[in-house]
C-alpha cells in the first residue's frame, strides 16, 4: 500500500481498557501534546462506575476520548477514528462509537479465550464480526508482548514491565496523527524522578517503540496531521479541567474581595478534586478542611461564613441533600456562601462516576419553608472559572447562598484556557459593616436589600443570626406579619440579583420557528448542533443563570414558535420554565443514560420538532 499522509479538519481518539491499563494518562498526555502544538480540543474522561470492577469485565472498562481540531470545537465529539482497545471488554463498550470509517488497535495478546468469555462473547466467536465491525481497519498488534520484549534490557519484573504497555500505545496513536513525543518524553521524566526514577528510561524506550512499531508495520496506511487552530485571540494558553477552573476561579474572587477562602468539604465522586486543588494552594492563603461528612462541611463553610470569610462547599447530588437543611440555615442567616454540585447520575449512589444534570430540581426546591437560592450553572471546562467567580461574586456583594451547578462531563473534561489577566475582572465588594456605624443584623440596601456583614469581633458591633425567624433589629420574633415580611425579603432579594447579571443572548435570528435551549454543559453539543441547524433558521439560547432568569428571558422565549429545551434528565428546566411562563410551546428533549449528548441527536430532535 501507498503511504499517505492527510490533512485533517479534525479526528476523534477513543482509548480503552481495564481500569489499571492508564487509558486515562494516555488520553491526557495526547490531548496535552496536541493543545501545545495549537490544536484546538476538548476531551471526555469515561470511568468505571465500580471500584475495583474484575479485570476484564465490562463493568471495569475505563476509557478517554479527546477531539482535536484545527478550529474552534465545544464537543468530544460523537463517533471516533481511532479506538485503541486493550481488551475484548473495552472492543465490545466502545464498538458502538466507530465512524464507518474508523482505524481500531487491539492487543492481540488480551484476546484470548478467558478474556473474550469474561467480556461476554461466545466460543469460536470472531468479536469483529460480532460487534459488526470486520469492515473498519483493524490494526492487530500483540502490544503486551512487544512491551515485555521492549523493557527486556532493563530487568523489570512482569507486574512493573505491564505498567509501561499504555505508552505502546500512546506511541502508535502518536505516529498515525504525526505528534511529536518530546512533551511526553519531559512529561515521564517529571513524574518518576523523585520516587521511580527506574521507570523513566523503559517507559520511554516502550513509547518510542510503539511509535517505530506503527510506522513499520503495513496496517496503517495512512497517517494524519491536524492542524494549529489559527482563529484564536492571541495569549497564554493551558489545558484546564473544570473542576482545576472551579478552583481558581474562587481563589480569584478571593483576591478580588479581599476576604480569605474557606472550602469545608467531604470526598464525594466527582467533585473531589476542587477540594484536592484548592488544597495544594495554601501560599494563595486558601484554608481547605476535609470534613468528617457532608453536614459538618457546609456547617463549618457556614461559621467560616460568619467569621468574615469568603465560604464555599464542594460536593455532588448525594452530598448536596445532606446540606439542605444546613444550607437554609444559609438562607435565614443570610450569609454568602457558594454550594458546588457537580452533579452525577442518582438517585442515591446512582451511578457514581457518570454526569447527568439531575440535581436542578433538588437545587430550586430542595430545602424546607421558603427558602430561595441563588442557582447558576457552569457550561464548559473553561468557563468554569468565570462561573465561580461569578457565583461567589453574588454570594458575597448579595448576602446570600448560591448553588453553582456542574456536572462529572464539565469537572473531568478539559479543553484549552486563554489564561486572563485579573486587571480584567470587576473588584467584589462586600457590604461589610464598619467600626463605629449604627447597625442593625437585618437593615437592607435599598437596591439589592442585602443585610450589611458584620464581621464576628468587631467592637462595636455585636448582634444575633440565626435559624430562628427575627425582626430587622435581630431580636427573636413569631409575629405573623414579620414572618410574612422577612420571607417576602429574602425573595425580592433573590429575584434582584437578576439586576447585575447579563441578559439572555440568542445565537440565530430574534424571533422564528424554533429556538434550541440549553443550561450546563449541554452547551457545546447544542452549539455544535445549532451550526447545522442555523441555515435552517434554527436560534440559540443558553441560560447560564436559572434562579433568577435574566430580565429578558420571557420576552426572548416568547420571540419563538416552539422551544427545544435539551437536558440530560427528564425534563427539569422545561418544566421550571413552563412554571414561569404559561404562553410558551415547550418540547422537551431529555436523555438520562448517564453520558453526555450526542450532536446527532439535538440535530433530529430538533427537525422532528419543526416537522411537527
Amino acid at each position: 500500500m501507498q503511504h499517505k499522509v492527510i490533512d485533517a479538519q479534525d479526528v476523534v481518539l477513543r482509548f480503552a481498557g481495564d481500569s489499571g491499563d492508564g487509558m486515562q494518562l494516555v488520553g491526557t498526555l495526547f490531548a496535552n501534546t496536541s493543545a501545545l502544538l495549537g490544536n484546538s480540543l476538548s476531551t471526555f474522561p469515561d470511568f468505571p462506575a465500580e471500584i475495583r470492577a474484575p479485570q476484564g469485565t465490562v463493568s471495569g472498562v475505563s476509557g478517554f476520548q479527546v477531539h482535536i481540531a484545527s478550529s474552534k470545537i465545544t464537543t468530544p465529539g460523537d463517533l471516533c477514528d481511532l479506538l485503541v482497545a486493550m481488551n475484548p471488554a473495552a472492543l465490545k463498550t466502545n464498538a458502538k462509537f466507530l465512524k464507518p470509517t474508523a482505524t481500531v488497535i487491539v492487543d492481540e495478546d488480551m484476546f484470548t479465550d478467558q478474556l473474550l468469555d469474561k467480556a461476554g462473547f461466545k466460543a469460536d466467536e470472531n468479536p469483529f464480526e460480532a460487534l459488526k465491525i470486520e469492515d473498519r481497519v483493524i490494526v492487530s498488534a500483540k502490544i503486551t508482548s512487544l512491551t515485555l520484549d521492549s523493557v527486556a534490557p532493563f530487568g523489570m519484573d512482569r507486574k512493573a514491565a505491564l505498567k509501561c504497555k499504555n505508552m505502546f500505545a500512546l506511541g502508535m496513536a502518536c505516529f498515525i496523527y504525526s505528534r511529536p513525543l518530546d512533551y511526553i518524553e519531559s512529561y515521564l521524566q517529571s513524574k518518576f524522578a523523585k520516587k521511580h526514577p527506574e521507570m523513566i528510561e523503559p517507559n520511554k524506550k516502550v513509547l518510542f517503540d510503539g511509535y517505530n512499531y506503527a510506522s513499520n508495520i503495513h496496517a496503517i496506511a495512512n497517517t494524519y496531521t491536524v492542524a494549529p487552530e489559527t482563529d484564536i485571540p492571541k495569549g497564554k494558553y493551558r489545558n484546564i479541567s473544570g473542576n482545576q477552573a472551579t478552583a481558581w476561579g474562587l481563589i480569584a474572587a478571593s483576591e478580588k474581595s479581599g476576604r480569605p477562602l474557606f472550602c469545608g468539604s467531604y470526598p464525594i465522586t466527582p467533585a473531589t478534586t476542587i477540594l484536592e486543588e484548592l488544597a495544594i494552594h495554601k501560599s494563595l492563603g486558601v484554608k481547605t478542611l476535609q470534613a468528617e461528612d457532608e453536614i459538618a462541611a457546609i456547617c463549618m463553610a457556614i461559621g467560616a461564613s460568619y467569621a468574615g470569610n469568603l465560604a464555599v462547599t464542594t460536593t455532588s447530588g448525594p452530598g448536596l441533600s445532606l446540606k439542605s437543611e444546613a444550607l437554609g440555615l444559609a438562607v435565614m442567616a443570610e450569609l454568602p456562601l457558594v454550594v458546588i454540585d457537580v452533579q452525577r447520575a442518582g438517585p442515591s449512589t446512582g451511578i457514581p462516576t457518570k454526569t447527568e444534570q439531575t440535581d436542578l430540581n433538588q437545587a430550586l426546591y430542595g430545602r424546607n419553608g421558603e427558602c430561595p437560592c441563588v442557582v447558576m450553572a457552569s457550561h464548559s471546562p473553561s468557563q468554569c472559572f468565570d462561573a465561580a467567580f461569578n457565583a461567589a461574586k453574588i454570594a458575597l456583594e448579595h448576602m446570600t447562598p448560591v448553588i453553582l451547578l456542574s456536572e462529572g462531563f464539565l469537572g473531568n473534561g478539559s479543553e484549552p484556557w486563554l489564561i486572563p489577566s485579573m486587571k480584567d475582572y470587576p473588584t467584589i465588594q462586600p457590604p461589610i459593616a464598619g467600626i463605629g456605624e449604627l447597625y442593625s443584623p437585618y437593615e437592607r440596601d435599598s437596591h439589592t436589600l442585602a443585610r450589611k456583614w458584620a464581621i464576628a469581633g468587631t467592637v462595636g458591633l455585636e448582634h444575633r443570626v440565626g435559624g430562628l425567624e427575627k425582626n430587622p433589629k435581630g431580636v427573636i420574633s413569631s409575629d405573623p406579619d414579620n414572618h410574612e415580611k422577612m420571607v417576602a425579603l429574602r425573595a425580592e432579594k433573590v429575584q434582584r440579583v437578576a439586576a447585575s447579571i447579563p441578559e439572555l443572548e440568542v445565537c440565530g435570528p430574534k424571533q422564528g420557528k424554533l429556538l434550541l435551549v440549553g443550561w450546563g454543559g449541554t452547551y457545546g453539543h447544542l452549539f455544535s448542533a445549532w451550526n447545522e441547524l442555523k441555515d435552517e433558521g434554527v436560534a440559540f439560547a443558553q441560560f447560564d443563570y436559572i434562579m433568577p432568569l435574566p430580565k429578558n428571558a420571557g420576552e426572548v422565549l416568547s420571540s419563538y414558535d416552539k422551544i427545544l429545551v435539551c437536558e440530560l434528565n427528564s425534563g427539569h428546566f422545561a418544566d421550571y420554565l413552563k412554571g414561569r411562563f404559561d404562553n410558551l410551546n415547550i418540547v422537551k428533549c431529555n436523555k438520562v443514560q448517564g453520558q453526555p449528548f450526542a450532536v446527532s441527536e439535538i440535530v433530529a430532535a430538533a427537525r422532528k420538532a419543526m416537522e411537527e
